[in-house]
């Protein structure tokens, strides 16, 4: 695997040089909500939790949902939809023996969804747990029966294709062929009883293609097939070299452009996704940096080590994966990814990717950055904060976000940022969990808390954008 040497001091210092310039004076946000629609569509008392990405039926029709209380808690036991016109809900999936099951997302163009469920017969020994869960596939439509996206393999004799540990967050890409995941090892996660050195268990990002089925023995209790080929692409490292490009950590990845994106020398990269990468500064403190993983078209060839992993290497990514960092941010007034937890988002084109970092005055900002790299520019100068996950419409034009206590969009061109709901309090402001654009990208759905007598549920709620943006979807 192809892995970036040391920070590119080009690089650094035209961003330095960026950083320092005086800021340019704060935007005033345009509120639209008055010829906005605002429509509540789940009612019952209970949790809805959106994932930050594909949570709209391909046809824009149906929102599926999860049915934890807490984002934290992974409690849900339902994979549920809900019409958006009628508000009818349809059970997808029942998790079975006492598993918990959630985060789902849609296939772009099949009637079908993929998602996290936590072990069936939990036990205080194999309990739900980061290292512990898997991704499952249901078609909407059909018996409710969960299909195992990616097969785990917790003994030797271990097997390529297969896992030894928990993935999270599943997200197909634009084409459907393969779904990427965040992941840890369950090997690595225990502690050592043999003596022997072994790689720490470190949050990864993996892809699963359809090259399966991968069949494993049943010489652990925990082990089961899954119906994809599951691999890790990205190489973190136990002890980071100050000052590199070294990482011990990768996660809150996204697929870039729906076609791929097109390199500094005019070549097509089919598939790549961009990740946040955890790297240690000069002076010996974590922060959060922007990275790219190209992907190989073909990712079930080994590279330089065994892609299963052994009892004390995590698996390794495949032949041909190469892993860059994009952005070099440690001598800014605020280093790094900063701000709601989220997931980076790659334009339509592939041509920009979006992330959050803080402005020298402190506020968190939307910014882009092209996959060849280069300086990072920065798209909003709002007052307040971006307050949660985001998403870019399908033409391209706008990003749907949360900001002081509303749904608002940010215009890609020129950094205009447009209220779309009436500004709320804490207690009753969107979540920073989701803010989604539909696939005619004329709506966008989002969650906030609503009382019901001496409770409180999240409850699924969508905008519409007012006619005067309809011209620009």
């Amino acid at each position: 695997m192809g892995v970036s040497g040391e920070t590119s001091t080009m690089l650094r210092g035209a961003f330095v040089t960026s950083a320092m310039l005086s800021l340019s004076s704060l935007a005033a946000v345009e509120d639209l909500s008055p010829s906005a629609i605002e429509r509540q569509v789940t009612r019952a008392e209970q949790g809805h939790i959106l994932t930050n990405h594909a949570v709209w039926s391909p046809d824009g029709r149906w929102l599926v949902y999860d049915l934890r209380e807490r984002e934290d808690r992974f409690t849900g036991t339902r994979i549920e939809i809900v019409n958006v016109e009628t508000g009818i809900v349809r059970v997808l999936y029942t998790a079975p023996e006492g598993s918990a099951c959630g985060v789902v997302t849609w296939h772009p163009y099949q009637p079908s969804v993929v998602f996290i469920q936590g072990p069936e017969r939990p036990t205080s020994e194999w309990s739900y747990g980061a290292s512990r869960r898997r991704g499952v596939i249901v078609d909407f439509g059909g018996d409710g029966v969960g299909v195992p996206l990616d097969a785990m393999n917790y003994a030797p004799p271990f097997t390529p294709g297969a896992l030894r540990g928990g993935s999270h967050v599943h997200q197909f890409s634009p084409d459907g062929q393969r779904v990427s995941f965040t992941y840890e090892d369950e090997l690595l996660a225990r502690p050592p009883a043999d003596g022997f050195e072994r790689d720490p268990n470190q949050r990864n990002v993996g892809v699963c293609v359809p090259a399966g089925p991968v069949r494993v023995n049943r010489n652990h209790p925990r082990n089961h097939d899954g119906e994809w080929f599951s691999v890790l692409v990205t190489h973190t490292v136990a002890q980071p070299r100050p000052g590199s490009d070294d990482i011990v950590r990768a996660c809150e990845e996204g697929w870039i452009g729906q076609a791929g994106y097109v390199r500094s020398d005019g070549t097509h990269q089919q598939y790549a996704l961009a990740f946040q990468g955890t790297v240690v500064a000069r002076d010996g403190r974590q922060h959060v940096e922007v990275f790219v993983v190209d992907l190989p078209n073909d990712l079930t060839r080994a590279g330089d080590a065994p892609l299963e992993g052994t009892l004390t290497r995590r698996p390794a990514p495949p032949a041909g994966v190469v892993q860059r960092r994009l952005t070099f941010t440690e001598d800014r007034v605020h280093r790094g990814l900063q701000g709601p937890r989220h997931w980076l988002r790659s334009s339509p084109d592939g041509s920009r990717i979006a992330f959050l970092m803080k402005d020298d005055a402190g506020i968190v900002q939307l910014w882009t950055i092209s996959p060849n790299g280069g300086e990072p520019e920065q798209l909003t100068r709002n007052e307040n904060d971006i307050a949660s996950a985001f998403s870019w419409s399908p033409n391209g034009r706008w990003i749907a976000h949360a900001l002081d206590g509303s749904v608002c969009v940010t215009d890609t061109e020129n950094g205009r940022t447009l209220r779309l709901t009436p500004r709320r309090e804490a207690a009753e402001a969107p979540s920073p969990l989701a803010c989604v654009f539909s696939p005619d990208g004329t709506r966008i759905a989002y969650q906030r808390a609503v009382q019901a007598e001496e409770r409180t549920f999240d409850q699924i709620f969508v905008v519409t954008l007012p006619p005067e943006l309809a011209a620009d979807r």
